[in-house]
Parts: structure tokens; sequence; C-alpha cells
């Protein structure tokens, strides 16, 4: 059995090349389905889709990395040969230690950031949901989120970490001077949101307001942080009315055009906006950096922002390193015992069959009133002339290559034990 991975994330692919192969956890559940009929139902398989990163990971006896390569360029709508240049490509060993590394928060835009865990894990129910996770890639990833608690636990990774979250709290209050003074607008109502409205909240801003497609989800977020709620189809008619807008959902075409942003400054007379699009794909269009009052920053440029920081934490980098390369060589020591176990089973049926036929001629001879003693010897030679026949019979061979290999395991495999 063999694991393997495929992905892009931060480092390998522009932001709107991530966004073709964005899926949704509702998503998920059929985006696997078809996956597992393009490469075969016997393929072990989990996505991890987050706004940094898609990566596919599966086990099975053969690696079918060309058609999980052909299968995610065709779910982006690009071809194979433009995909290959962004994406990576990980086997057995190398495929373990970056999902280790991944959940320990190590192939984060912000070292050591604890929400990619969660968002594994949710990926490993969601594929054990469907039926596409078999025993190795469970073992795989359980043994991955142990690590990642034991270097959380044991290190200091996570330490003096700057959220996305918290970066765009510290660029608003670059631009505005008192955030006591603006009107923070939240578009969509998840994780990340709730996250973001929590630090600004923080801040006392003059108002908030949380728009949402599902307007109970949205009602439920608003009296969290004591905030207002409005229809997501109300954005273009009251868009002007917020300082801070900063957007996170899971649409798959942009929310907030160039023209309702122009519209927008022109009846706020100019007055500067702060806009955040942490969405992937996006929900601003690019377009709208360019507009002269607007400051629009991506998920992509607020890692400079987080990078701040990074140094301080690169000793326990090293710390978690250690930690990750043990467990990494603890599971690829259970895939290499994993490849034994169907010849493990074929000689424990094997030597069954020869217990089996000799106690069913020994309850014969005992039937016939054999003696007990002649039966016991019988069946004691006829065990072994049965385990020794084969290695017999290669000690006799013509070629003496044969024989010389059958004296060696027989030595190995017969008379060292003997001598234990």
């Amino acid at each position: 059995m063999s694991v393997w991975a495929l992905g892009l994330n931060h480092t390998t692919a522009p932001l709107d090349l991530r966004g073709r192969f964005a899926f949704a956890v509702e998503q998920m559940g059929p985006v696997l389905d078809g996956f597992r009929q393009a490469l075969g139902s016997h393929t072990e398989a989990a996505i991890l889709s987050t706004c940094n990163r898609t990566e596919i990971y599966c086990a099975s006896n053969e690696i079918l990395m060309p058609r999980t390569m052909a299968w995610l360029a065709e779910s982006g709508g690009v071809s194979t040969d433009s995909l290959h240049r962004h994406v990576y490509t990980l086997v057995d060993e190398q495929a373990a230690r970056h999902a280790f590394r991944v959940a320990s928060g190590l192939d984060s835009m912000v070292l050591g950031e604890p929400q990619i865990l969660g968002q594994m894990k949710d990926a490993v129910r969601v594929a054990r949901e469907v039926g596409a996770l078999g025993s190795t890639l469970h073992q795989m990833f359980q043994r991955s989120f142990a690590v990642a608690k034991q270097v959380r636990s044991t290190t200091e990774i996570g330490a003096h970490s700057i959220s996305m979250s918290a970066a765009s709290v510290r660029l608003a209050g670059q631009l505005f001077e008192d955030l006591g003074k603006i009107n923070v607008l939240f578009v969509g109502a998840g994780e990340m949101i709730e996250l973001c409205a929590t630090h600004f909240a923080a801040k006392n801003p003059r108002g908030m307001t949380v728009a949402n497609r599902t307007m109970e989800r949205g009602e439920l977020l608003a009296r969290q942080l004591n905030a207002k709620v409005m229809r997501l189809a109300d954005l273009p008619d009251r868009l002007h009315e917020f300082d801070a807008v900063i957007s996170c959902t899971a649409s798959t075409l942009p929310l907030i055009g160039l023209g309702a942003v122009e519209r927008t400054l022109k009846k706020r007379r100019n007055s500067p906006m702060f806009m955040v699009d942490l969405a992937v794909p996006r929900d601003i269009e690019p377009e709208v950096k360019s507009l002269r009052d607007v400051y629009l920053y991506t998920i992509d440029d607020l890692s400079q922002v987080v990078q701040t920081g990074q140094a301080s934490r690169q000793a326990a980098v090293a710390e978690a390193e250690v930690i990750i390369d043990a467990g990494v060589q603890s599971f690829v020591h259970w895939l290499d015992q994993r490849s034994d176990v169907p010849l493990i089973q074929q000689l424990n049926q094997q030597a069954e069959s020869w217990r089996a036929a000799e106690l069913s001629r020994a309850h014969k001879l005992l039937a016939k009133g054999e003696p007990v003693e002649a039966v016991l010897e019988s069946l004691a030679k006829g065990l072994t002339q049965k385990m020794l026949h084969v290695a017999m019979a290669e000690l006799h061979a013509d070629d003496s290559a044969t024989r010389q290999q059958a004296r060696s395991a027989i030595e190995h495999f017969f008379l060292r034990a003997s001598g234990r």
C-alpha cells in the first residue's frame, strides 16, 4: 500500500488560480465521489481545501499521480500542463511528512496557526462519512493529529502568532486614527468572519453589521457581537454606509464589483474605504484595488503582515520537526508492516491447512484403534515433513545458485532459530 499527495498552496500558486480549486465543505462529499469514480473506488481519498491550499491525499496499491493531476486540472478548468507548474507531488514518507507538518501549522501562511488542524479534521470527517477513508489514510491522519497536539503543547510554535483577523485590525488602524469612529460591515458568517468580527469588536467601533445569504446565520452572529444584520441583496444600496468591509463567503463569483464600489465612493464623497477580501475565490473584484480611495487587501496581501514575529519562533520549528520526524518514521514502519499482511495471511492459511489435514488423519487413525503414542508420532512426523518438503526439494535442485539460496534460508529460518 502506498500513499501520495498532490496539492497547491499559497507558496506555489497565485490567489486566482487557488480559487479555481476551492471546494466548500458542503460540496466535498459529491466531489470525493466524483474523484473516486475517476480513479477507482479502491482508492482511499481525502481532500483538504482552505483559502490557502487545496490538497488531495490518496492511498492504494498503485500510485495514480497522473490521473489525480488530470482530475484536478479538469475540475478547475485548466490544462494539465499549466497546473503542473503550480503543484507539488509527494509519495509515501514525503506525503506523510507533509500531512504532519500541515496539521502542526508548520506549512501555514501564519506559522503555528491552529485553524488548519480543525480544517483537516473536517476534511477527514467528510471523507469518512462518504466511505472514502480507508485504514491507511485513517492511520496517517490520526497520527498527524496526535503529533500536532504534541507540537502545540510542548513547543512555542504558536506563541505570539499574528492571525489574519488580527492583521486586518492592524491594517485598519493604520488607515483610521480611531477605530471607535468607524462602521464595519462583515460579509459572510463563517468561522473566519467570526474571528475577524471578534477582533474588531474589541476596538469598540461605532457600528458593526453582518450581511449574509442566510439571514438566520447572520442574525446568530450579530447577536453574539451586539451588531446589526442586513440582507446580502441590500449590499449594493447600503455599501456606502460602511468605512470598513471584511468579506469571506463561499460564493463562486464576486459579490462586490468595481461598478458598485465606484458608485459607493461617489455617495461617500471619496471618503476612504478599507476592504479586506479573505475569500477564495474572491468576493471583491480585483479591479477595485485600483480605485484611489479604496484600500483593498487580499489574503495574500495579509501574509506580509503576519510574517511579523516569525523569526522569534524559528527555534521552535526545529523542536517541532524532531517530533514530526518521529511520528513520520512510526507511520512509515506501520506502512511497511502493512505490506507484509497478505504474506502473513497466506502463511497462516497454509499452516492451518497442514494442521487440519494432519489432525483429520490422526482422528481417523484413533477411530481405527491405533495406539495414541503411534498416532501422535505420526501427527508430528506429518507436520514436520510438510514444513520441510519444499526446503529439502530446493537443496536437491540442479541449479547451484538455487541450492545456495536454499542453504542460506534454511540456516536463517530453521537452524539459527533452533539455536536460540
